[in-house]
């Protein structure tokens, strides 16, 4: 009833690389831009070193447009909106129209999406397990499925984004990023207001997973809050006779493809939002911005990568995902995530690679939804690194016994915040006044806070597309796969 993998690799054909006058472009466009770019460090006339550049832009057009790559595709425009904001920062700043289409695009797609895909999971017997499908009533057995397949996401969210938290703090100590960096007395505190005060409390948190009108919860955007209406909604379907409940899960298999189709058709603009988000970032910041905060960004950059080393390789070849087919799956996923600074963007296109990699689509569509709450695998990186770096910014030193105290609280309240904007800064100022750290020390992080926010997001589509296919191999749903590679 739903299409398998294979299927929809079909409908994604791979073009065969081709030779010929489309390369050759693509090498001198290559050397136009390197021609350009020393024109500009030698202090050449700016008219020459600017058609240099774009005409070396404008050669790889040819190579770009005959393959129905969209990661290819996204690079170049990420490029291009990079040069853009350096070459005309005014212009580029008038630019962030077309990545903000896209946004509420995606978001528009998000939650039908995440309703259609657990719904038909749950009471559509042909995603479930074999042993699983004992009777066409449902009910218990179908539950239990869905019940061991959350605590396992849960216990590998959990495990993931802790030691995300131990690394950077381990980072930021080793870098000491923050130390000698000045706290401006300029520091604006009324940007603290775009993000909502305090942190909430266990019982809140637990609270907010459950949504008291769901027409809101989807105006909103809350996924968990659409997730778990979805869950809830799916068992009681599944609990009804198969004559009666077959209408309708026909119904919501319809909406879920068309909304894979339709996430098809948002995608071709995507490179035009993620260069046009990216020319706005330079444009309206500057790249000299970030200079008194180099450090740090480095150092988030540099625990990123030992992050990858360290924790989802070895989770890789544990679950024996083969890494090529998921480094391909979730390639053009993290770079929307990248180049729009939210991970929310890329949620559909993740959504789909992982079902084309091999997920069964109702473990996808509980996974990836939860973990934008619970696995913010980027976020849960930075959040110990920004609290301790504003710390050594302020001139605070804390004892290691002090630092656990601080993970454990960004462990707990990180929970909490999913969906607001700069969650980040929310949990961050929380934490600020619990351990007296000043509020300006934490503001000063809106400097970079874009920069760093491009990693971010990416590690956080990486994160959940991974826990996904974890947790499929787990439950041995992990279709079309062999051992690691």
């Amino acid at each position: 009833m739903h299409p398998n993998p294979a299927s929809l690799n079909q409908e994604r054909p791979e073009q065969p690389v081709k030779t010929g006058a489309p390369a050759v472009l693509a090498i001198v466009g290559g050397l136009l831009f390197a021609a350009g770019a020393a024109a500009g460090w030698l202090h050449a006339s700016t008219a020459i070193a600017l058609g240099l550049r774009w005409a070396g832009f404008a050669a790889f057009l040819p190579f770009t447009a005959r393959r129905r790559s969209l990661l290819l595709w996204t690079t170049l425009a990420m490029a291009a909106g990079v040069e853009l904001g350096v070459d005309a920062p005014h212009a580029a700043a008038s630019t962030r129209i077309a990545a903000d289409i896209f946004l509420r695009l995606i978001r528009v797609i998000v939650a039908p999406l995440i309703f259609g895909g657990l719904v038909t999971g749950i009471a559509g017997h042909g995603h479930l397990h074999p042993s699983e499908q004992k009777s066409l009533a449902g009910g218990p057995a179908d539950l239990r499925g869905v019940g061991r397949v959350a605590i396992k996401a849960l216990v590998f969210f959990e495990v993931v984004t802790t030691l995300g938290l131990a690394l950077g703090a381990i980072a930021i100590n080793l870098s000491r990023a923050g130390v000698g960096v000045t706290i401006p007395g300029n520091v604006e505190a009324g940007a603290a207001a775009q993000a909502t005060p305090g942190v909430a409390g266990w019982q809140q948190i637990l609270l907010n997973v459950f949504p008291e009108n769901i027409a809101r919860a989807v105006a909103e955007n809350q996924v968990l809050q659409v997730a778990v209406f979805a869950i809830l909604f799916g068992t009681a379907l599944a609990m009804l006779p198969a004559a009666r409940r077959a209408p309708l899960v026909d119904v919501l298999q319809a909406l879920t493809d068309t909304m894979f189709k339709l996430t098809r058709m948002v995608m071709v603009t995507a490179p035009l939002a993620a260069g046009a988000a990216l020319a706005y970032t330079v444009g309206s910041t500057g790249p000299a911005t970030m200079l008194p905060l180099a450090k740090l960004v480095v150092t988030f950059y540099a625990a990123m990568a030992a992050f990858v080393l360290l924790v989802l390789w070895p989770a890789i070849l544990a679950a024996r995902i083969p890494l090529r087919r998921f480094a391909d799956a979730v390639a053009e996923p993290a770079a929307i995530g990248f180049a729009t600074t939210t991970s929310e963007a890329a949620l559909p296109l993740a959504m789909e690679r992982m079902e084309e990699f091999g997920v069964p689509r109702w473990i996808v569509s509980f996974v990836i939804p939860t973990g934008y709450s619970f696995n913010m695998t980027g976020s849960s990186l930075y959040l110990s690194m920004a609290a301790l770096f504003a710390a050594q910014a302020a001139g605070i030193h804390f004892s290691v016994g002090e630092q656990a105290v601080m993970l454990l609280t960004l462990m707990l309240t990180s929970k909490g915040v999913a969906g607001v904007p700069r969650a980040v800064l929310v949990i961050l100022l929380g934490t600020a006044s619990s351990f007296h750290i000043p509020t300006a020390a934490v503001l000063l992080l809106l400097g970079v806070d874009t920069l760093i926010d491009m990693g971010r997001a990416a590690m956080n589509v990486i994160g959940n597309c991974l826990a996904s296919a974890v947790v499929a191999r787990w439950e041995g749903e992990l279709q079309g796969t062999g051992s690691g590679e």
